[in-house]
């Protein structure tokens, strides 16, 4: 009973220890933005940051994790390879987002029905 009691204490103050240092890291900037501005090297820097993280998620994703041709021709790829053109073409995220998804859905749903 004593161990389990340990490590339930454990978990909770790692727990609230990682929510001390995540507000005080975030909030950080809200109280004391005023008093320390940003370099304008740091300003130029984040404006790219948007960019980064997403391609951080879906270039992961379209990776071929498997060796063969097979592999870069998947449905994600194909999906987003029409993404691509729709953004180029239009300019607009939703339609990117929208067209993307129904691109995967019937490219996803064609493969299954040939087997």
């Amino acid at each position: 009973m004593s161990s389990g009691m340990d490590s339930y204490w454990y978990v909770l103050a790692a727990t609230g220890l990682l929510l001390l240092v995540s507000v005080l890291t975030r909030a950080g900037y809200f109280v004391f933005g005023d008093h320390l501005p940003l370099p304008d090297g740091v300003r130029r820097a984040l404006r790219y940051a948007p960019a980064a993280a997403l391609t951080g998620i879906v270039v992961p994703e379209l990776l071929p994790w498997e060796g063969g041709l097979a592999a870069f021709v998947g449905i994600p790829v194909l999906a987003a390879i029409v993404a691509v053109m729709m953004f180029w073409r239009t300019r607009n995220s939703i339609l990117v987002i929208v067209g993307g998804m129904i691109a995967y859905w019937i490219l996803n749903a064609a493969a299954w029905l040939l087997g």
